[in-house]
C-alpha cells in the first residue's frame, strides 16, 4: 500500500485535533446546520486599517519578489525593538529571524537541533502541535500533566523530575493554549533556578498570546526574568493574535546566533522568505498605532468574564478564570456518565464534544486534545451575542442529559 511508504515519524503523527473539529463544522455547515463555532484559535476582528493599507503600498511600490530568508532587515530591526522595548532583551537585528507564522518558527527550532533519541519537555496542557512537531522531528515529547492543582502550570518540582541527560528542550507557552494560564514572575524564576542548574536543556518560550493578558497583570517571558538563560532561549512571537493577522502568516523570534543561523539555513531550502507583503503589513504593525492591542484586550477580558460565570452556571461544568488568551478550559467531569436526548452516553470529554456538536450545534475541542481530559476548550472570540447564544444552548444541552 502506498501509505506504508511515508516517513515514519509521519506516518505515526496525528492531524490537528483543531482543524479536525473545524472539518466537521464545515460539513455539518454544508447540510444545512447553523453552528456557533468556538473552535478556532483566532480573534475575530479584522485586521487594523493602516496594516492593511500597508500591504495594500507595498503591492502598489513593487514590493513582491522574494526577500532574504529570515526577513527584510526593517521588518527584523522592528522586531528586535519589539524585543527591547516590551520584553528587555537586548539583542540586535540580526537575531531575529522572520518565519511563515509561529508554526514555523517552533518547526525549524525543533528540527534543527533534534535528533533520534532526544527528549522534549511539553508541560500538558499543551498545544496540539508541540508532540505532533517533536514527534516528526524523530524526537520524543516527555509529557508533564500540570492539572488544575497548579494552575495548569509546570512546578520546579515537575520539572526537575522531568530532566534527563537525553533532555534537549522545555517548551513554555504563556499565556497558555488551551487555559489561558499565565506564569508570574516568581513562578518564571522558579523554573529558572531548575534551568541553571540542567545547562544542557535548550528553552523555548512560546510568547503568541502576550498581548492578551488581563486584569491588569504584567507578561513576563523567562529569558526577561533570567538574562542567563539568554544564550540557549528561543523567544517566540508573532503579529497573528495581537494584531488579527492569523491569515498573514508572520511569525517570529530571537535568541543565540548559532540557532537562528542554523534555522535560516533550514528554512532556505525548505520555504525562503515569508511572504513580503505580508512582512511589510507585520513592518506596520509593529510600527504603527498600538491602540487596537489595547482596545481587543478590553473585549476579550469581557467576554471572558461573561464566559466564565455562564460556563460555571451550567450544571456539569466547571471553569476556573484564565488570566490570558481568549479560551475557557472548563471541566466537564460532571457531565461524564450521563446519557443525551439521543441516547449518547458521555463516557469521555471527546463524547461531550462530539455530542454538543451534534445534538446542541455548538462547537468545542475536547481537553484530551491538548494533553488532560476530562475537559473542553471553548474559545470566546466571537461576539457577545453569539457567545450568550452558545452558552445558552450548552445549558439546555446540560439540562437535558439523563
Amino acid at each position: 500500500m502506498n501509505e506504508q511508504r511515508l516517513n515514519i515519524h509521519l506516518a505515526s503523527a496525528k492531524s490537528s485535533a483543531t482543524y479536525r473539529v473545524m472539518d466537521r463544522v464545515a460539513a455539518r455547515r454544508a447540510a444545512g446546520a447553523k453552528i456557533i463555532s468556538l473552535c478556532a484559535g483566532e480573534p475575530d476582528f479584522d485586521t487594523p486599517t493602516h496594516i492593511r493599507a500597508a500591504a495594500i503600498s507595498a503591492i502598489n511600490n513593487g514590493h513582491t519578489r522574494y526577500t532574504q530568508v529570515a526577513g527584510i532587515r526593517a521588518l527584523r530591526e522592528a522586531i528586535a525593538d519589539k524585543f527591547r522595548r516590551e520584553n528587555g532583551l537586548d539583542f540586535d537585528w540580526q537575531d531575529t529571524i522572520v518565519c511563515s507564522g509561529g508554526k514555523q518558527v517552533i518547526f525549524n527550532a525543533l528540527a534543527a537541533t533534534l535528533n533520534q533519541g532526544d527528549e522534549v519537555i511539553v508541560p500538558a496542557p499543551y498545544w496540539v502541535s508541540y508532540p505532533e512537531i517533536v514527534q516528526l522531528c524523530g524526537a520524543q515529547s516527555v509529557i508533564v500533566p500540570c492539572g488544575s492543582e497548579t494552575s495548569f502550570k509546570l512546578t520546579p518540582q515537575a520539572l526537575v523530575a522531568a530532566i534527563t541527560p537525553r533532555t534537549r528542550w522545555l517548551i513554555l507557552n504563556s499565556p497558555s493554549n488551551p487555559t489561558g494560564a499565565v506564569y508570574s514572575h516568581e513562578e518564571l524564576a522558579a523554573l529558572a533556578e531548575v534551568l541553571l542548574a540542567n545547562p544542557h536543556v535548550l528553552v523555548l518560550s512560546d510568547d503568541i498570546y502576550e498581548h492578551l493578558i488581563f486584569d491588569d497583570a504584567r507578561f513576563y517571558t523567562i529569558a526577561q526574568v533570567e538574562p542567563r538563560l539568554e544564550e540557549r532561549t528561543l523567544t517566540m512571537n508573532g503579529v497573528s493574535k495581537a494584531y488579527a493577522m492569523t491569515g498573514w502568516r508572520i511569525g517570529f523570534a530571537t535568541g543565540p546566533r548559532w540557532l537562528l543561523e542554523a534555522m535560516e539555513k533550514l528554512q532556505g531550502q525548505q520555504t525562503s522568505g515569508a511572504c513580503s507583503i505580508s512582512q511589510h503589513a507585520a513592518l506596520a504593525a509593529l510600527t504603527g498605532p498600538q491602540d487596537f492591542i489595547h482596545e481587543t484586550r478590553a473585549v476579550f477580558e469581557g467576554r471572558r468574564n461573561m464566559m466564565v460565570q455562564m460556563l460555571n452556571d451550567t450544571p456539569g461544568l466547571s471553569c476556573t478564570v484564565p488570566g490570558g488568551a481568549f479560551y475557557a478550559f472548563a471541566s466537564c467531569e460532571g457531565m461524564l456518565g450521563r446519557t443525551t436526548p439521543a441516547g449518547t452516553l458521555l463516557a469521555t470529554d471527546e463524547d461531550v464534544a462530539n455530542a454538543l456538536l451534534d445534538e446542541a450545534n455548538v462547537a468545542v475541542v475536547p481537553g484530551s486534545a491538548f494533553g488532560l481530559a476530562p475537559y473542553l476548550r471553548i474559545a470566546y472570540a466571537l461576539d457577545n451575542d453569539s457567545l450568550k447564544q452558545a452558552c445558552e444552548a450548552i445549558g439546555r444541552f446540560s439540562h437535558s442529559l439523563r
